[in-house]
Parts: structure tokens; sequence; C-alpha cells
């Protein structure tokens, strides 16, 4: 990229590791970010799927809710159970808009002392003004601009982290707790983005850089980019914020509803009580319609189905949008995700993707597309 454009972007602690490593640099959320290593997007996605993968995402928000009202505060901006959460165990959540829409999704951890939430990149700065403006006056939100984040992912991320930190192999998938390395703090929770067995780990930034070498220097360790991150996401048909879910779309359209704990649902103890909950219960229930809902999609011919590509049914009507697509590498063939009138998303309906001005077929199926791997105990 240009150097003055350069001169614009964030750069993690890991810039210059990137370069020394001869990664192609792009703007991302802000911030100049590895999108694939001289070996290519290929090797790295097909590295990831059966070894380790190291990923940067230090571009993403790190902040911890503390007091004793955290929690409570907390739950009142998502429609799942906070309050339930026991210590150590991690959840996906959800920001709503008022309307029942998707502000951002997250990751956060009950830590005892307590809540660290991990946002996206590119929402960070709308998420943490979001939460305080709603619970600043209940909680302590406070910022970690000074954490780093690295993404140890595949089947032998266990092995590879295993000699630097010892215990991170009595984790299972969704839990999380504080070691040691080099005489610095790190957390660490078992969980990713790839369907893939592994680790994202919050380390400070100033010793960020020594442990992403550390990483690298095992043997089962390689570099991967973003564009590796998103082929593997796709595969395990995981939402991207901005593409697959937005303020345009609600839990139960983008299939999420999974994420809403009964607690949290009509008849529940803690029944509503977020924004939007009248659309996001009504919807679970059956008494608010249903327009759309996302589905997975498989090419019927060997044509990359990208986003934004229309959806029609048999009889030529437009019916939806691709929002996610490419030729997955592991699988060896197009799959994409989209959003499809609710009568059309039945597995194995029939659909024709608009591409160049020529239909595509694909057929309407279920999810991941590549089977996950998370470790469970």
């Amino acid at each position: 990229m240009p150097a003055s454009q350069d001169q614009d972007l964030q750069k993690t602690p890991l810039h210059a590791l990137h370069l020394e490593l001869g990664a192609r640099m792009v703007p991302f959320a802000g911030y100049s970010m590895p999108v694939q290593y001289p070996a290519g997007l290929m090797a790295e996605h097909h590295h990831t799927r059966n070894s380790a993968g190291l990923f940067d995402v230090s571009h993403m928000g790190q902040l911890r809710l503390v007091g004793t009202d955290a929690a409570a505060a907390f739950e009142t901006l998502m429609p799942v159970d906070v309050i339930g959460l026991a210590p150590g165990k991690q959840r996906y959540g959800l920001l709503l808009t008022e309307e029942g829409t998707i502000i951002d999704d997250l990751m956060f951890v009950n830590r005892g002392d307590d809540i660290f939430v991990i946002v996206n990149g590119a929402c960070k700065v709308g998420d943490i003004a979001h939460i305080k403006a709603r619970i600043g006056s209940r909680c302590e939100v406070i910022t970690l601009p000074e954490r780093a984040l690295l993404a140890l992912q595949g089947p032998k991320a266990v092995d590879a982290l295993s000699r630097l930190v010892a215990g991170v192999d009595k984790l299972v998938f969704m839990i999380g707790g504080p070691f040691a390395w080099n005489g610095g703090d790190l957390f660490i929770t078992r969980s990713g983005y790839t369907g893939e067995d592994g680790f994202e780990i919050s380390v400070h930034e100033s010793q960020a850089d020594a442990l992403a070498r550390a990483l690298l220097a095992q043997p089962e360790v390689k570099p991967v980019g973003l564009g590796a991150r998103n082929s593997l996401r796709l595969e395990a048909g995981l939402c991207l914020y901005g593409n697959d879910i937005d303020t345009t779309t609600t839990p139960v359209e983008a299939g999420l509803t999974w994420a809403i704990q009964k607690v949290r649902r009509s008849g529940g103890e803690r029944e509503g009580g977020f924004p939007g909950a009248a659309k996001v219960l009504g919807q679970l229930q059956g008494t608010v319609p249903l327009e759309r809902k996302r589905v997975g999609l498989a090419a019927l011919e060997r044509v990359p189905v990208r986003e934004h590509t229309e959806l029609q049914d048999t009889q030529g009507k437009r019916i939806g949008e691709v929002t996610s697509g490419l030729l997955g590498p592991t699988i060896d063939k197009p799959v994409a995700m989209g959003y499809v009138a609710s009568e059309l998303a039945s597995p194995g309906t029939r659909l024709n993707a608009m591409v160049r001005g020529k239909p595509v077929p694909m057929e309407v199926t279920g999810m991941p597309f590549v089977p996950n791997r998370y470790y469970r105990g």
C-alpha cells in the first residue's frame, strides 16, 4: 500500500514481524493488517486445518466490566444469560438495537472479579461508546488498549502452545483462565473463529512480538492472514459482522437463536428486558412474521459466488442475496451464505445465483460446510 496511506493506519504490536515475514498488508478496521503471507491463502488455510495457524487479531477491542452489578447491567444489552454464566466460562453475545437488530456480536468471559469482553475491531469504538452510555453508571467500563490478541488455531495448536504455557491443555471449548509466560500475564480461552480447536491469547503489547515469535518457532505453527481467516470461518458457517449480520438483521433471521438462552426467552426466569425484545421474542414464537432467513448455499457448478450476488428462485424472481461466498479450500467446491425468503429456506431447495448475468444453480444446505472440531473434553 502507498506509504501515505499506511501512515494513516494504526499498527498492531506485530506490525514489524508481519513485514519481516513478507506479509501483504491491507487496510482493515483502521489498521494495517496482513491479508496473506508468501505461502498464500490456500496454503495457510490448509495448514490451519491440518496443523496450527497463528493469527494477529490485535485490532479487536478488549474491555473489562467491573463491579457487583456488572453482569446484571450487561445482560440488559443482550438477549443472553450473563448473570448465570459460571466463572471461567465464555459465551457468545449480541448487542442489539431497540429494533432488535444486531449492533455487533462479541465474546465475553466471567473471570470472577470482572467480565472480560472482546468486540470486533471495526465496531469497537461504537460498541464501547454504546456500552458506556447504557451501563456506565452501573459498572466500570475499562478499555484495554494495551492488550494485544493472538489466535492460535488448528488441531495441533494445543501441542505448540503447551510447550510454552503449562496447563492450557486442561482447558476445553469456551473455557478460559489466567496463565503466565516469560514473567508476564496471559488470559487464554479455548475458542476461535475457524471451526477448529484453538486458543485466543490476550497478552500485553510489550510481550506480543516475543510470544508470536516463540509460537512461530514451534514446528506446527505458521503465520496466517485475514484471507484464510475468512475462508476458514465461512467453511465453519460462522457470521462475519458487516457481511452476514448487521443493523438490518435480527438474531432470529440470522439463525443465531442458539445464542438466546431459555432464561431470556418467553416464559423464562428473566424473560425479555433487552433492546428489541418484543420483536426478537415474537419472531422466536412465530407471532412476528419472519420474512427471511440466513442459509447455507452450495453451488451445483464450479463457479464461485461472491457477496452481494443476487439470488433468484427458479422462475427468475429475486428472493435474496449472498452475504459471503467463495471456493471452499477444504471441500474444494463453491459455498456461500445468504438471506432468502423464509419459504425457500429449507435444505434441498434449488435457487439460482446471478453471476455476471448468468444463473448459477445452488442448493440450500445445512451448516457448517466443514464439521467443527472444537475440543470439548
